[in-house]
């Protein structure tokens, strides 16, 4: 990774990727952090790109990755046989941070993010790469139903209509039963406030986020959706500072606050038996 790399190739939604790898970065190199990822402390220093105008570094999307992590070794610690699915994966390394090169991955995303990750991340036979959108359901024929499946849409849902991720979601429990969904929600305030421009920075506007999901909605979609059969709502690792404290994640916890906040939600897929 000699190589300076432009990231200004990417942009819209695709630019987001930049963002979170930024924020991922800078806290696997904060000494009061207990995150690591240190292929992304080395694209971040790879990819040549503005990074100041997204604002402010923040934790929440370190926070949610190593929440990520989590889900993702206890469903592989049950199904160790089980491919991963990975939908706009953008710039994430989970698969490196894991540390099971064993398992299959199938990562999905347009073109041009597809293209940067392949010149910028090691080879790995077992990962696959499908340039596509994630709502392009030719990828769903590519996982086995029978060895378990686990999906993750980190930072993604948020950019689609209401009725596509409803939609996307009840395609991936009717084919993967005995599977798990990990996504992440933003409230309706911040929702509506994107869809009027939000600005992060005198130099940066983020990109529309039409869909909003609060942790009571996401508590409903068992009884919505067919073959969903269960939602956890899954708490971020304490972080430092603000993030670090129990007395703050209470307070957000409160019925009156927690639906204010983005959430981050594990669906889980009934099994066939359970369909019967």
């Amino acid at each position: 990774m000699t190589e300076k790399i432009d990231g200004a190739t990417l942009d819209g939604v695709a630019a987001t990727g930049l963002w979170t790898l930024r924020n991922r970065a800078e806290e696997s190199r904060n000494p009061r952090s207990a995150f690591r990822d240190p292929l992304a402390e080395q694209l971040h220093r790879t990819i040549g790109y503005d990074y100041e105008r997204f604002g402010k570094p923040n934790q929440g999307h370190p926070l949610r990755a190593q929440a990520l992590d989590s889900a993702l070794r206890a469903y592989l610690d049950r199904r160790p046989a089980a491919t991963v699915v990975a939908l706009g994966e953008g710039l994430q390394t989970t698969y490196w941070r894991l540390g099971r090169p064993g398992v299959d991955w199938l990562s999905v995303d347009l073109p041009p993010v597809i293209e940067l990750r392949r010149r910028l991340l090691p080879e790995e036979p077992r990962l696959q790469e499908i340039p596509a959108s994630a709502l392009d359901r030719s990828w769903l024929d590519v996982p086995d139903p029978a060895r378990g499946v686990f999906i993750s849409a980190e930072g993604l849902f948020m950019y689609f209509e209401r009725e596509q991720v409803l939609s996307l979601i009840a395609d991936c429990a009717a084919r993967f039963p005995g599977g798990q969904l990990f996504f992440d929600s933003i409230p309706a305030w911040l929702r509506d406030r994107t869809l009027k421009g939000y600005r992060m920075s005198d130099r940066y506007t983020a990109p529309p986020m039409p869909f909003s999901l609060t942790v009571t909605e996401a508590a409903r979609l068992p009884g919505q959706i067919p073959g969903v059969a269960g939602a956890e709502e899954l708490q971020l690792p304490l972080g430092h500072g603000v993030l670090g404290s129990k007395i703050v994640r209470k307070l957000v916890s409160l019925p009156g606050l927690r639906d204010l906040r983005p959430s981050l939600t594990l669906l889980s897929f009934a099994a066939d038996q359970d369909k019967a």
